[in-house]
């Protein structure tokens, strides 16, 4: 099997520890890099530059389709495996509209990853079975295409930031803005999407898969 560089980006560490194990069953394959946020993840590409890139879409700070459409941006070749629990219409045809070559779930990664990786590197495509499944009934029934987007990629990056809760001045700094600038696509975001307050800003995030819910656990009630 041909050698192959991979950069590996997922928030959970466990998770990273598990799709590592299966990848380093192939000799001639390394890890040369990884991320546990999407930011993370578009800076150490672009300076790794690695042949295959496996990306989860729920990320902090930037999250898998946003990282995914800088990395193709910067790098119209780079080969991005998408490998995340969704499987709705709407996320595949993000992904895609992203750039990714593939798209695996979780579920199907003890079986799926290495052919997926190893097709990547040939330059093809893979899709899991059941994404091709979706991808097929979107087609034959006819469901129109995501709406046009109406943020910027970088509003985009301030509603994420947003929704996990920092405060305009922490985005200016995370993205290297000035404050005034922040607030201004604040602003142009509050006006674009007619939303009045920070709760709108955050229920608009979860629905399009800008930010995910994490549960929590509800403390096990005292013994009496």
């Amino acid at each position: 099997m041909p050698p192959c560089r991979i950069f590996l980006a997922d928030d959970h560490e466990v998770v990273r520890n598990g799709i590592r194990s299966i990848l380093m069953t192939q000799p001639g394959w390394e890890i040369c890099g990884e991320a546990s946020n999407g930011r993370e993840a578009v800076e150490k590409v672009a300076a790794l530059k690695p042949d295959v890139i496996i990306l989860d879409i729920g990320m902090p700070e930037l999250n898998g389709l946003e990282a995914t459409r800088q990395i193709i941006k910067a790098q119209e070749t780079a080969k991005v495996l998408v490998l995340t629990v969704h499987e709705s219409h709407q996320v595949v045809r993000e992904v895609l509209d992203a750039g990714a070559r593939g798209y695996i779930l979780k579920s199907d990664a003890g079986r799926d990853l290495l052919v997926a990786v190893q097709a990547l590197q040939r330059n093809k495509t893979f899709f899991t079975s059941k994404v091709a499944e979706l991808m097929l009934d979107s087609f034959l029934r006819g469901k129109p295409g995501i709406e046009k987007e109406i943020l910027t990629p970088r509003e985009r990056e301030v509603v994420q930031l947003l929704a996990e809760g920092k405060s305009t001045k922490e985005v200016a700094v995370a993205l290297g803005l000035s404050v005034k600038t922040a607030e201004t696509h604040r602003s142009n975001i509050m006006r674009k999407l007619d939303l009045h307050s920070v709760s709108e800003l955050v229920l608009y995030a979860v629905r399009n898969n800008i930010v995910q819910v994490v549960p929590t656990l509800s403390p096990a009630p005292a013994s009496v």
